[in-house]
Order: C-alpha cells, then structure tokens, then sequence
C-alpha cells in the first residue's frame, strides 16, 4: 500500500513494509506513480533497515535506472537483490535535496553509501575588520565583518602564507588585547615584520593600502600587486627616495620568490581543486588537491567507509564531492581523473566538473594521482605494522580475540589539585583522537587516586553497562596492582566482569622498558622484552593516555588559577614569556607557531621550542 502526505515543505511517498512472509517488490508498480521533481530516495530491506541513501535531480528517471538498466557494478547489483522498499522524498530543489541527502547518510550510515567523514573544518586566512584590520590563522565559523581567504588544505600552508605576507606587507598579528595596550613596538615591528600601528608608526591611510595589496595576493592577483609595486618603486627612484625604493624592491623579490617556490603554478591565477581516486582491494582512497589564485597549496587524503565490499571509482568520486562540496565552497573548476556524470553540480551549475584540458591541469592531475598511491602504501604500511602488533599483544595476553578496541584510563593532579582523568581509544592499532575523554573529578579527598580512578571508570562504563556506549575489547589502567583492582571492583560492580584489563606499573626508577603487567586472570605479574612488539604498543597507548591527562589537568588547574598555558611549562620563565608573548602577539600566537617559529626567539632552543608546541597543544 502506498501513502502519499505532505511534511515540513516535503512531499514524501512511502511504500509501507509488508507482513511477514515479505511479498517481492513491484517496482513497476512503485515506479509508475513516482515524480519528476527532485528528491531523495532511500533503499530499504525486508526488515526496514536502510541499504542507501541516494538524491536525484528527477526522482522518476534516476530511481528507474536502478530497475530498468543492466550492467550494474556489483556493489549495486547485490544491493538491489536485497531491496524490498523504497521511500522517497521531493523536494523543491537539488540543493534541497543534496542537505537532505547528506543528513540522512549521517543519520543513518546506510550499508551501501560510500562515507566519508571529515568532520575537521579547513583552515583560512583572516583579515579582521577592525580599523587596523589583524592578519590571523582562522578555522570555525566565519564574522560577517571579517574577511576570509581559502581554504587551505592543512595549517601549515595557512602559515607559511602568513609569514610570507608579515614578511612583504607588514601587517599585524597581534591580538586585539595586546593592541589596545601596546606602548611601545613591539619585537615584530624591530625584526621588520610590522609597521607598529598600535603605537602610530603608521597612517591608517597608508595601512589600509598595504592591507589591499594583501587582500589582492591573497585572492590570486598576484600579476597586479606586483605591478603597483614596481610602480611605486620607479616613482621613489625618480624621487630620490632610495630607501623607500630598496624596501618596495625588497617586496618584489619576495612576492616573486614565493611565486617561483610553487612547483606547479597557473599564469592564470584560477581557484581549482583536483580530485584523484584510487582503488585497491578493500582500501578507498581520495585525494583532494588546491589550487587557489593558481599556487598549488598541497593535498589531502581521505579514506571512506564504505559498508560493502565492491565500489567503483565513479562512485567514490561522486560520493565525495556531494559530501565535501555540501560543507566547503567549491572552486570554478574541478579537475577529475574519470568521468563524473551528470549527476553533481555543485554551486548551481557555477563548478564545472571535468577532466583536464591542457597540460598544466594534466601535471596536477598527475601530482593527485600519484599521491593518491603513495597516500594509500602508507595507510597500508601502518596498518600491517598495527596487525602484527595487536596479534603479538593478543598471544602476550592470552586473549582469544584481537583486541580492536583497546581503551586506555590515567589520572593526573598536582598535590591533588585539579585532579582529572583520561581516557584514550586504540582502534586496529590506531589512536583515535575524536574519542578521547577527559572526567574533571570532583568530591573525593585530594591525592586520592585510587578514588579518581573509580570515579572515572564508573563514568565510563556505566553508559557501557547502560547499552548507551560500545565496549573495548580491553582496557589499560595506568598504574599498579591497587589501581588495576579498583578497576576490577568497578567492573564486576558494573555486570562488565568479562572485559579483559591489564594493569601498567611503572618500573624501577620509572625508566621506560621495564613496566609490570598486571594481568586479569593471571596470577602473577608479567614483564615481556623491551623490543616485544605488543609491549611497544602497550607504551604507546599509556603514554598517549598519560600526555592526555596531563595536558587536561594543567588547563584545568591553569584556569583555576587563572594563568597564563606557558606559566605551567618547564624553563619557560617570566623574560623568555614576556619575549615569546610580544614576539607572537600573544598566547594564541604562540599555539599557532611551530616548534621552527619558536626556536627563533632569542633565549629558546630547538629542545625547548618542540616541548613548548607539546604542552601547548596537549
């Protein structure tokens, strides 16, 4: 029985689920009654559960292709033999249809859809709209008086491009509240890379045109600011201004130079994004290249879930563009390696999707693809080298499973002050930051770990026991047989008694290599080789949960006290705070830099640069 209502500006069509035994899908039926209009369509199967999620520009004739065409690929043809329903969904238009199609493969992360999660958002480039407006790292949602420039594909892209512009334009970095209180320059203005605005070394006037030619790079008229710049230091030369002159001189050259370093660049200045794919056995990979204002700003591999063992290059090329182009802008151009259909058009037709055209695209293309393999040998390098682990801490362990889920519990206070715990994630031998957790612990008496540790755990896995939260495989408490049996207790008390634990002692003197293991279900302790690989693994694992917790306790206790994150690290006194602070333009400066900014500072060496960037960032 079809029914036929309207809900929320939708109109939905939905062929009901029959009784039991299930009766085979008319779809001549079904198909003679379905719209023209756009929509989505979603494939069920005699129990309901939803096999996929696709959208359509014309309902009618994209649903019909899947019953009325052969010569299907074998991911859709085994799809189709398990169809027993279908409900669509019209809409008022494709991009209407493309948000509801996105959301409900989110929803639902049907078997057949090719997923892709990339819930991390691409750094820009800001200009904020203040009267000095400030150059800054940008990633999140956007201010309406700000201006933004990108996306980059990774962050450090999104620097280098800031120094370069510090470096020819002299624009500030400085946080507004370091700004507004500056009495003298700061660093940056003596090292040349700031006209000190704050302090009125510079017109508004005259910042202002400096921020245009910024703006101008940045939006890929490089011909153009270099024009206005040769032109003004012909104008300075003729004045006899010869200073003026060797600064403007200087600029040019960096502007050219920066242009010069891109491998692969456009004369014409074009915003354009390369898609490459590349399918081996179970493995996907898609990698997304950028070129913005014609310099190629690098790439990024993506590896999908897919639910289903076969899928065509074709299909993972369009999956990806109707998941990434719903949540970042697409360029005027994609550049694709196999053909795409006419089923995307991202932007209202405004993108044109299509293979390369001449050789300049054809060398990015190339690049793509050959990072494509190269994206793919690693993740496969990684993940054998992750399998012989977890077999050989498997066999350690007497388990008779792989542990794929490995879950890892420390605590961390400071004479009992802001006392929190961590809890870090290993899947297939991989740590999975996205879930990761930190337990601020409360009401227990202060320094009392074995208190936090039960705190923690009954936080934990009392979702587990609550069927609201998935169950590792094995959990890893850092710390000795007291804490190893406090976890017991939590367990048991939990009805979660059959979870393998393993308590990690520190050894003697606390030198790496020479931990105990206390191990449910074995009676004595056991200590494996300093080069058994799933001991490495074990380290790994604790030392990522004990990195975790300490980072959470220190901007718990930091917050507390109401410090600044650099007052909380080692050797990093008032002077060399006070230099890194005026150096960066404050605190959030200093976390956006590298460990190669930092060492420039005067007072900080390499050692101490990279441990400034590790406790930073936690």
């Amino acid at each position: 029985m079809t029914h036929s209502h309207t809900c929320g500006g939708f109109l939905k069509t939905i062929v009901s689920e029959a009784t039991s035994p299930p009766a085979p899908f008319d779809a001549k039926a079904f198909l003679a009654a379905l719209t023209d209009a756009p929509g989505v369509y979603r494939m069920l199967d005699a129990e309901g559960k939803v096999l996929y999620v696709g959208k359509a520009k014309n309902l009618k004739r994209r649903v019909s292709s899947y019953f009325k065409k052969t010569g299907h690929s074998p991911r859709i043809a085994l799809m189709l033999q398990q169809v027993a329903q279908v409900e669509t969904t019209a809409t008022r238009s494709e991009s209407e249809a493309l948000i509801l199609e996105n959301t409900l493969i989110k929803k639902l992360a049907p078997k057949y859809n090719i997923l892709f999660r990339d819930d991390k958002s691409y750094p820009y480039i800001m200009l904020s709209g203040d009267e000095f407006p400030r150059l800054a790292f940008h990633r999140g949602g956007f201010e309406k008086k700000s201006r933004y420039f990108g996306p980059f594909p990774n962050g450090y892209a999104v620097r280098e491009s800031i120094e370069l512009l510090q470096k020819t334009f002299l624009l500030r970095t400085c946080e507004n509240s370091v700004f507004a209180h500056r009495s003298r320059p700061c660093l940056m203005h003596q090292i040349k890379r700031c006209k000190a605005p704050c302090v009125g070394f510079v017109s508004a006037e005259e910042y202002a045109a400096d921020v245009r030619k910024a703006e101008m790079f940045l939006r890929g008229r490089h011909s153009e600011v270099i024009g206005d710049l040769t032109a003004e230091m012909q104008q300075a030369a003729d004045a006899m201004q010869f200073e003026t002159a060797a600064a403007l001189r200087d600029q040019i050259r960096a502007l050219q130079a920066v242009l010069h370093r891109q491998y692969v660049s456009s004369t014409q200045e074009a915003d354009v994004d390369i898609i490459a794919v590349h399918i081996a056995g179970d493995d996907i990979c898609v990698n997304l290249a950028m070129v913005r204002g014609g310099l190629h700003l690098g790439d990024r591999a993506f590896f999908p879930a897919t639910g289903a063992a076969v899928v065509e290059p074709g299909e993972a090329l369009t999956a990806f563009m109707e998941q990434h182009y719903l949540d970042h802008p697409a360029p005027a151009r994609i550049i694709v390696g196999i053909d795409a259909g006419d089923e995307f058009s991202p932007g209202e037709g405004k993108t044109i999707v299509a293979l390369p055209r001449n050789e300049m695209e054809r060398a990015w293309l190339e690049m793509a693809q050959r990072n494509v393999l190269l994206a793919l040998q690693t993740r496969r390098q990684v993940r054998a080298k992750a399998g012989g682990r977890l077999d050989a801490l498997r066999e350690a362990l007497n388990l008779a499973e792989l542990p794929h889920r490995i879950e890892c519990f420390d605590i961390s206070h400071t004479m009992g002050e802001g006392t929190v715990a961590s809890c870090v994630v290993c899947v297939d031998g991989t740590m999975k930051n996205r879930e990761y957790r930190r337990f601020n612990i409360a009401g227990i008496t202060p320094g009392d770990d074995y208190a936090a540790m039960r705190q923690a755990l009954e936080r934990r896995y009392g979702k587990v026991a609550a069927g609201e939260a998935v169950a590792p495989d094995l959990i890893l408490i850092d710390g000795g047989k007291g804490q190893h049996g406090i976890a017991r207790e939590v367990l048991v008390e939990l009805g979660l008694g059959h979870l393998a634990s393993v308590g990690v002692a520190k050894g003697e003197e606390r030198k790496p290599g020479l931990e105990t293991l206390f191990v449910f279900g074995r009676a004595e302790p056991l200590q494996l080789a300093q080069d058994h690989a799933g001991f490495h693994l074990i380290q790994e694992i604790r030392d990522e949960a004990h990195r975790f917790a300490i980072a959470g306790h220190r901007a718990r206790r930091a917050k507390a006290r109401g410090r600044s994150g650099l007052e909380n690290i080692a050797g990093i006194g008032p002077t060399r705070r006070r230099k890194l602070l005026a150096w960066f333009g404050g605190l959030d400066g200093v976390k956006a830099a590298t460990a190669d900014d930092i060492c420039r500072v005067g007072g900080i060496s390499r050692k101490l640069a990279e441990q400034i960037v590790r406790e930073l960032h936690g």
